[in-house]
Protein backbone atom coordinates (compact mmCIF):
# COMPACT_ATOMS: atom_id res chain seq x y z
CA UNK A 1 0.00 0.00 0.00
CA UNK A 2 1.25 3.45 -0.87
CA UNK A 3 1.30 6.01 1.83
CA UNK A 4 2.93 8.60 -0.10
CA UNK A 5 1.24 12.16 0.91
CA UNK A 6 0.40 14.33 -2.24
CA UNK A 7 1.30 17.96 -1.37
CA UNK A 8 -1.11 20.45 -1.93
CA UNK A 9 -0.51 23.11 -3.84
CA UNK A 10 -0.02 26.69 -2.70
CA UNK A 11 -1.25 29.73 -3.73
CA UNK A 12 1.94 30.78 -5.44
CA UNK A 13 1.91 27.62 -7.28
CA UNK A 14 -1.54 28.35 -8.90
CA UNK A 15 -0.94 32.16 -9.26
CA UNK A 16 2.82 30.24 -11.61
CA UNK A 17 0.31 27.48 -13.48
CA UNK A 18 -2.09 30.36 -14.24
CA UNK A 19 -2.70 31.37 -17.59
CA UNK A 20 -1.24 34.77 -18.80
CA UNK A 21 -4.00 37.29 -19.94
CA UNK A 22 -1.88 36.36 -23.46
CA UNK A 23 -2.50 32.88 -23.30
CA UNK A 24 -6.36 33.44 -22.50
CA UNK A 25 -6.89 36.04 -25.58
CA UNK A 26 -5.05 33.38 -27.58
CA UNK A 27 -7.70 30.56 -26.46
CA UNK A 28 -10.38 33.22 -27.04
CA UNK A 29 -9.58 33.87 -30.69
CA UNK A 30 -9.46 30.36 -31.42
CA UNK A 31 -13.09 30.15 -29.72
CA UNK A 32 -13.94 33.00 -31.54
CA UNK A 33 -12.66 31.35 -34.74
CA UNK A 34 -13.79 28.18 -34.40
CA UNK A 35 -17.01 28.60 -33.03
CA UNK A 36 -18.51 32.14 -33.60
CA UNK A 37 -17.39 33.32 -37.14
CA UNK A 38 -13.71 33.44 -38.68
CA UNK A 39 -14.18 36.11 -40.84
CA UNK A 40 -14.49 38.96 -37.66
CA UNK A 41 -10.82 38.34 -36.56
CA UNK A 42 -7.09 39.43 -37.74
CA UNK A 43 -4.91 36.89 -38.10
CA UNK A 44 -3.33 38.53 -35.57
CA UNK A 45 -3.45 38.54 -31.83
CA UNK A 46 -6.25 39.18 -29.62
CA UNK A 47 -6.39 42.73 -28.53
CA UNK A 48 -7.39 43.12 -24.91
CA UNK A 49 -9.77 46.25 -25.89
CA UNK A 50 -11.84 44.89 -28.98
CA UNK A 51 -15.23 45.41 -27.98
CA UNK A 52 -17.54 42.20 -28.64
CA UNK A 53 -20.46 44.24 -30.48
CA UNK A 54 -18.56 47.04 -31.60
CA UNK A 55 -15.71 45.68 -32.89
CA UNK A 56 -16.08 42.04 -33.65
CA UNK A 57 -20.03 42.74 -34.61
CA UNK A 58 -21.29 39.79 -32.60
CA UNK A 59 -25.21 39.72 -32.43
CA UNK A 60 -27.38 38.14 -29.54
CA UNK A 61 -26.75 34.62 -30.60
CA UNK A 62 -22.94 34.83 -31.52
CA UNK A 63 -22.22 36.46 -27.88
CA UNK A 64 -24.83 33.51 -26.09
CA UNK A 65 -22.62 30.92 -28.72
CA UNK A 66 -18.98 32.49 -27.16
CA UNK A 67 -20.86 32.46 -23.30
CA UNK A 68 -21.36 29.00 -23.64
CA UNK A 69 -18.07 27.47 -25.56
CA UNK A 70 -15.90 29.79 -22.92
CA UNK A 71 -18.02 28.16 -20.15
CA UNK A 72 -17.27 24.49 -21.64
CA UNK A 73 -13.99 25.43 -22.48
CA UNK A 74 -12.67 26.61 -19.34
CA UNK A 75 -14.85 24.96 -16.75
CA UNK A 76 -16.69 27.79 -15.69
CA UNK A 77 -20.19 29.42 -14.93
CA UNK A 78 -21.15 32.65 -16.26
CA UNK A 79 -24.14 34.03 -14.90
CA UNK A 80 -26.02 36.75 -16.33
CA UNK A 81 -24.70 39.61 -14.37
CA UNK A 82 -21.18 38.73 -15.99
CA UNK A 83 -22.31 38.39 -19.39
CA UNK A 84 -24.22 41.84 -18.80
CA UNK A 85 -20.68 43.04 -18.16
CA UNK A 86 -18.60 42.13 -20.83
CA UNK A 87 -17.84 44.63 -23.57
CA UNK A 88 -14.27 43.52 -24.45
CA UNK A 89 -12.00 40.93 -24.63
CA UNK A 90 -10.01 42.19 -21.40
CA UNK A 91 -13.82 42.36 -19.25
CA UNK A 92 -14.32 38.56 -20.40
CA UNK A 93 -10.34 37.75 -19.28
CA UNK A 94 -11.31 39.19 -16.13
CA UNK A 95 -14.45 37.19 -15.47
CA UNK A 96 -12.60 34.18 -16.75
CA UNK A 97 -9.74 34.44 -14.00
CA UNK A 98 -12.58 35.41 -11.27
CA UNK A 99 -14.61 32.39 -12.12
CA UNK A 100 -11.47 30.29 -12.49
CA UNK A 101 -10.36 31.24 -8.66
CA UNK A 102 -13.49 30.47 -7.36
CA UNK A 103 -15.55 33.83 -6.89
Amino acid sequence: MNDAVVPRSTDAQDAADAPSDADLRAALADLLRRHVDPSRLDDGPLRGDVRLVEDLALDSIQRMTLAMVVEDHFRICLDEADEQQIETVDHLVAIIRRRRAGA
